[in-house]
This record gives C-alpha cells, sequence and structure tokens, in this order.
C-alpha cells in the first residue's frame, strides 16, 4: 500500500501553488479559484493545497508543533541548490542554513505555518 495524497491546508493557495511548482517538483492539475488546488509529482502522489477558506475560517492555519513535510535530495549540492532558490524567493521563514540534522544533512523552513524539510536521503546519506 502507498500512500497516494495528502491535503495541506493554507490561508494563500496561489502562493503555495507557486512555492510547489517551482521549487518542490510539483506541477498543478486544477486550482479552482483559488480556494482548492491539485497538484502531482509525476510519482503517483498528489498534493491538495486546500484553502481555509473552505474551512470557512480567515486565520492561517495551526499545524502541530513538530509536524512537517519533507522532500529528500540527492546529495549535500542539492540540499544548497534548494536553499539559496527559497532564500531568493523571499517571504519565507528559513530556519538556519543547511546543516547537520538527525542522520543527515538539511534545513527547514516554512510556509505560512507549515514546517517544510529540504534534506538528503538519510536511508541513502551515509551520514553518520
Amino acid at each position: 500500500m502507498n500512500l497516494n495524497h495528502i491535503n495541506l491546508i493554507v490561508k494563500d493557495v496561489d502562493r503555495a501553488v507557486n512555492l510547489f511548482e517551482k521549487h518542490l517538483g510539483f506541477n498543478l492539475i486544477v486550482n479552482r479559484n483559488s480556494k482548492m488546488a491539485v497538484m502531482e509529482n509525476g510519482n503517483n502522489f498528489a498534493l491538495v493545497i486546500w484553502g481555509q477558506v473552505l474551512n470557512n475560517e480567515e486565520n492561517v492555519p495551526v499545524y502541530p508543533r513538530n509536524f512537517h513535510v519533507g522532500f529528500y535530495q540527492e546529495d549535500e549540492d542539492a540540499v544548497w541548490n534548494v536553499y539559496e532558490n527559497l532564500k531568493a524567493e523571499g517571504g519565507l521563514q528559513l530556519e538556519s542554513k543547511p546543516k547537520k540534522i538527525r542522520n543527515t544533512f538539511g534545513f527547514y523552513f516554512f510556509f505560512e505555518n507549515l514546517m517544510i524539510e529540504i534534506s538528503v536521503n538519510p536511508f541513502t546519506a551515509g551520514i553518520g
């Protein structure tokens, strides 16, 4: 059994679509009036971006502490490349420069209140 999709709640659907499309390897399938979008990554995985407005709430959604989504990279150079591109994007909260985290190398950043991890795949990294 495989995980085939996830639904993330955001305040600004269009900004989220831009982030996931421009920096995280997703392609837009449909954007429904900037209230909900469906994206895919070419690996039989769909990302649903659900606008907070559909929950009849105005506030930015709050995720539980330490909840995050992660994107594995091939190596440290790839992690640095994503970091530099995100830094140039602006409007994102970058926690720190890439560094050793747990058993890998990477960094965290926030889009609204959603924590996102970019790291070298710890199953293939060989970092101890």
